[in-house]
């Protein structure tokens, strides 16, 4: 009888920065090991959107994908963005206990689960089942690490009385740079916060994984990959990024207008705008952001979205006004010649690779900050949530890729256009603009050689493909 082919389950959390790793993995495993299948079960917070919808349909055919069950909205409304993030896994491990433990297949064996840090409660029933667990890291093994570190950093609350806001020295963890307490991602600053109790519970269960799949490569946060290496208080880290997209999906007449638009600049011209797949500005700092781009006088392509009083108002839902509708009086007519104004979605990975985009202003979520090493295009930080903050700081003093614009003390931090426009021409004409630019270089080449066939996240991914093939005749 020939023997079963493996089969990964795979587990993602609500958002579209949590299933596109996955799927990316995924991709990135089956080059190497094309008898691999793996199926995803996704948990859903309302009905799935466009841009999920369009992955799924367009994935290859060593994947399959079952969608659980709508969580109902109402049960977790009055809920932070995190905890709901956390707790429609959470609701929805009923019907993905029943999914997995009916799985029936005269060719794919399970061997294992791979889940995202949010999806982790589903660890318990890869241990029923006798399944190798691992979580799919989506960010740096510097917040990793800062995880792994936090449950006994949580039980001094002489330190950290309130939350780690109040934090009086920088936070320095072993083989990372040193961070403020109000650079730390938004669920760490306040205990009160539902947000606070959720990360404490997911970074305990990483601890209860079989390993963890960090998306970042040993060159570009070697000191603090060492410092977990020598470790022995977790489950071993597996550095396999950077795990990005190749090729946006998506792809119509409507957004395709973009790229023939950027395929008629100059070189290095265009600074491309995006706050990634769910962040949102309020109205006052949209419209200081826009009269910047045009006092710059440099070219940008903007990816727009409605403004928000809240940061990560996109991120579980889409949004229904146009954006178009929230620019200033005559802002369009004015940038004519000098930008173009994608409404909520554009095809970022052939934006970013494009020879006439020059610079890139980001949110910072680590997709992102990935994507923009990869491609080598230095970086304006404008981070809004989650550990985006921490990323810009990573950027800007540890990798010395990008520039931050200061926010008005008087203004509740609003960034005023003044400052826009500085950090655009410093970014896109300056001489620390050419320094930035060769900087980057060097991770771009270093991201190349980690993914080259016998580069180190190709290795490992060769590694663990074995161990899970070897799993089949235990």
């Amino acid at each position: 009888m020939e023997r079963k082919k493996p089969c990964i389950a795979m587990v993602p959390a609500p958002g579209f920065s949590h299933l596109l790793p996955l799927i990316e993995f995924s991709k990135r495993l089956a080059v190497h090991q094309p008898h691999f299948h793996f199926i995803f079960f996704i948990p859903t917070l309302g009905p799935p959107s466009p841009i999920t919808i369009s992955i799924l349909e367009s994935a290859p055919p060593h994947m399959d994908f079952t969608i659980l069950p709508q969580v109902n909205v109402e049960d977790l409304k009055d809920e932070d963005t995190p905890t709901q993030i956390y707790n429609t896994l959470t609701l929805s491990l009923p019907s993905l206990r029943h999914a997995l433990s009916s799985f029936d297949s005269p060719t794919y064996h399970l061997v294992a689960m791979v889940v995202d840090f949010f999806s982790m409660d589903a660890i318990d029933i890869a241990k029923e089942l006798k399944l190798k667990s691992y979580v799919l890291y989506p960010s740096s093994t510097t917040s990793l690490c800062l995880c792994l570190h936090f449950p006994e950093l949580d039980e001094d609350h002489e330190m950290v009385p309130t939350g780690f806001r109040d934090l009086s020295q920088p936070l320095k963890l072993p083989g990372c740079i040193s961070f403020q307490g109000k650079d730390l991602p938004d669920p760490f600053l306040e205990r009160s916060s539902g947000g606070y109790k959720t990360i404490v519970q997911a970074c305990k269960q990483l601890r209860l994984t079989d390993g963890i799949l960090a998306n970042s490569f040993v060159d570009l946060e070697r000191e603090v990959a060492l410092a977990l290496q020598e470790s022995d208080n977790h489950p071993l880290v597996y550095h396999v990024g950077p795990i990005i997209q190749t090729m946006s999906t998506s792809i119509d007449e409507s957004n395709s207008k973009c790229l023939t638009w950027l395929g008629n600049q100059p070189r290095n011209s265009v600074l491309y705008v995006s706050f990634g797949s769910g962040g949102t500005l309020s109205q006052e700092q949209l419209d200081e952001l826009a009269f910047g781009l045009e006092m710059s006088g440099h070219k940008f392509l903007w990816v727009l979205r409605a403004p928000s009083g809240v940061a990560n108002s996109a991120y579980l839902s889409a949004q229904k006004e146009d954006p178009l509708d929230f620019l200033p009086k005559g802002f369009l007519e004015r940038t004519k010649g000098q930008g173009f104004v994608v409404p909520s979605w554009a095809p970022q990975v052939e934006v970013l690779k494009h020879e006439s985009t020059g610079g890139f202003l980001t949110h910072c979520g680590w997709n992102s900050t990935l994507e923009a090493i990869v491609y080598g295009k230095p970086t304006i930080v404008w981070p809004l949530f989650a550990e985006q903050r921490m990323n810009a700081v990573m950027l800007t003093e540890q990798f010395k890729v990008a520039v931050r614009p200061k926010g008005d003390e008087n203004k509740n931090g609003i960034v005023m256009r003044e400052e826009v426009a500085r950090v655009v021409k410093m970014l896109m004409e300056g001489d620390e603009g050419r320094e930035l630019q060769t900087k980057i270089q060097v991770f771009k080449d270093a991201a190349a050689k980690a993914l080259s066939e016998d580069g180190s996240s190709t290795r490992t991914l060769s590694h663990l493909a074995q161990e899970w093939t070897n799993f089949i005749g235990k």
